[in-house]
């Protein structure tokens, strides 16, 4: 069980990294505002808890698409 949480947990975390990396390279693009007002705004920008709640949950499906791919596999 302690492995199992474990897991889960170190899986979700990874996909909430990879939400937050992509939101900050989209800043630092020719269309992002993190350009001109620097990191400290666009680290601002991102961390809200709309995106928050987009990242937990888009953590919960990739963890569920993921265990579902390896118990079929």
């Amino acid at each position: 069980m302690k492995n199992f949480c474990l897991r889960a947990l170190l899986e979700a975390g990874f996909i909430i990294f990879l939400f937050y990396a992509n939101l900050l390279m989209g800043e630092f693009e020719r269309s992002g505002m993190g350009r001109n007002m620097g990191w400290g705004w666009a680290i601002h920008d991102i961390f809200t808890m709309d995106n928050f709640a987009v990242a937990m949950g888009a953590a919960v499906v990739g963890y569920a698409v993921v265990e579902l791919l390896r118990r079929k596999l």
